[in-house]
């Protein structure tokens, strides 16, 4: 028998991993997406027939103080094509700012967000930081706990308006929706203490209601004043639009969710082997790439191994919270009690060695090292795994 070559995303060079005979490996993908169609129609379909709200351009007046919401640069989105579309209905004179939803991330570098240069000189630019309390305001507290702080900005608004690309998320059911707003915009400490809700049971990809997260998340934003709206798009697993949905917060969310969970659901086996890769932004740093062993865990089998295929050329991230807030609270007790985790990266062993990953050169060489031959293993190679929410086989379940 000869070994089987197969390409997994990693940095901006794919992974050609070379696997032998003894590796009996079953590559999880996506399902298939539809045809692309026209992000500019999507975009001005779901404005045009908005969920639960009025139009944009009936209900929003000059003069009135509009904020906007947008990814940061960790999440491939097409924010100038959402700016516009919004804009197009919007008065000229509105005031506008357009705020970067860093979350605990730490303001970016906002030239890497692909909005044009005329659409930045219309507006307020907020590059925020949850870190920085001169500009955070406190609104209340949650029936769960979590205290409410938020920019400055989003409580002086008239108008509140979130934008992203829903996609699986594995805490928080999916992403976008509210979360633009809250974490998006909201101070450190509060937002760890929401993420602290990882841990219960509801609190997985693909779970909308009942998840205590999203609930906790969708409560802490229906407290801001003012008037909010949504603007979301789907894509499906090839980056091709697929749908977008407009109008009310929460329930124009929802009828997103339930578009996306068809181009993302998938179920495999469980084994004591997995392999999980995604593509950049997902797998820039170890904080992000962590999310690629909370979508595979359900997988793993009892004293197994998870090897992550990241380049990480921003590192590992904060080693405190990625190892704590990240592995500790949110991926170890979804994992097996006896569990593994290698990281391949262009990292040096010394930057890794004080998260929560085992260091190796590459792939082939943890195969070795765990699975010499002649000894035959079950593996899973999931090449897009941040995107997916899986499932093992004979456990799927309803997913919103």
């Amino acid at each position: 028998m000869t070994s089987q070559l197969i390409q997994l995303p990693y940095g901006r060079q794919p992974y050609v991993l070379r696997l032998q005979p003894n590796i009996n490996a079953a590559v999880v993908h996506a399902p298939a997406g539809g045809q692309p169609i026209s992000l500019t129609k999507l975009l001005d379909g779901a404005l045009a027939q908005p969920v639960a709200a009025p139009l944009l351009e009936d209900a929003v007046h000059p003069r009135d103080r509009v904020v906007i919401a947008v990814s940061d640069t960790t999440r491939d989105e097409p924010r100038d094509a959402m700016l516009r579309a919004l804009l197009a209905r919007l008065p000229d004179d509105i005031q506008l700012s357009i705020a970067i939803a860093n979350g605990t991330h730490g303001p970016c570098r906002i030239e890497q967000l692909g909005i044009g240069a005329d659409l930045w000189a219309r507006a307020t630019i907020i590059n925020h930081n949850a870190q920085d309390d001169r500009h955070l305001v406190s609104v209340g507290k949650t029936q769960r706990g979590t205290p409410v702080r938020i920019h400055r900005c989003v409580v002086e608004s008239d108008w509140l308006i979130a934008t992203g690309r829903i996609k699986p998320h594995y805490f928080a059911g999916y992403g976008a929706g509210c979360k633009a707003i809250f974490p998006g915009l909201g101070g450190n400490r509060e937002i760890r203490i929401n993420h602290q809700l990882k841990t219960q049971p509801g609190s997985r990809s693909g779970v909308v209601d009942g998840n205590p997260c999203r609930d906790d998340l969708e409560e802490a934003v229906a407290m801001l004043p003012g008037q909010k709206f949504l603007l979301n798009v789907v894509f499906d697993s090839q980056d091709c639009p697929q749908a977008a949905v407009a109008g009310d917060m929460f329930q124009a969310f929802r009828a997103g969710a339930t578009l996306c969970a068809p181009f993302y659901s998938v179920t495999s086996p469980r084994t004591e082997l997995i392999i999980v890769s995604d593509n950049l932004p997902m797998t820039g740093s170890l904080y992000q790439a962590s999310k690629l062993v909370a979508a595979a865990a359900e997988l793993l089998e009892d004293g197994g191994t998870i090897v992550i295929a990241a380049d990480c050329p921003e590192g590992v991230g904060p080693v405190d919270t990625v190892n704590k807030a990240i592995y500790e609270i949110g991926l170890a007790p979804r994992l097996p009690s006896r569990h593994r985790i290698v990281l391949v990266s262009s990292l040096k062993p010394e930057q890794v060695a004080p998260s929560y990953c085992e260091w190796a050169p590459t792939i082939e060489s943890v195969l070795a090292d765990l699975y010499p031959a002649p000894r035959n293993v079950e593996a899973t190679i999931i090449p897009q795994a941040g995107a997916l929410i899986i499932k093992p086989k004979g456990l799927e379940q309803k997913i919103l």
